[in-house]
């Protein structure tokens, strides 16, 4: 077994009000990682993925497209920890 990724990434360009949240929600799961997406107050959107590297690689790849309404413009890349939480949820606006 390969050691566990986590990152932090924030997306800015119109990816509210486009369903990124819940487009992001879904892919997480499928993808088996944990952690969290949720809207920020300057119109971005911010997100922790934690898991299997291929599958973390693979969403962040995913949050440069985003769902079918967003026009993402860049997606800002961090390191994290794994806040230790199970699954993948939505968390109120920061």
């Amino acid at each position: 077994m390969s050691a566990l990724l986590a990152v932090r990434v924030v997306i800015t360009g119109r990816v509210q009000a486009v369903w990124f949240r819940g487009w992001a929600m879904e892919n997480a799961a499928r993808l088996g990682l944990d952690g969290w997406v949720r809207n920020r107050r300057d119109g971005s959107v911010e997100a922790l993925f934690a898991g299997e590297p291929e599958a973390v690689e693979r969403m962040v790849a995913a949050c440069a497209r985003g769902p079918q309404r967003a026009r993402v413009d860049r997606v800002e890349r961090h390191p994290a920890e794994h806040d230790g939480v199970a699954g993948f949820r939505q968390l109120p606006t920061a």
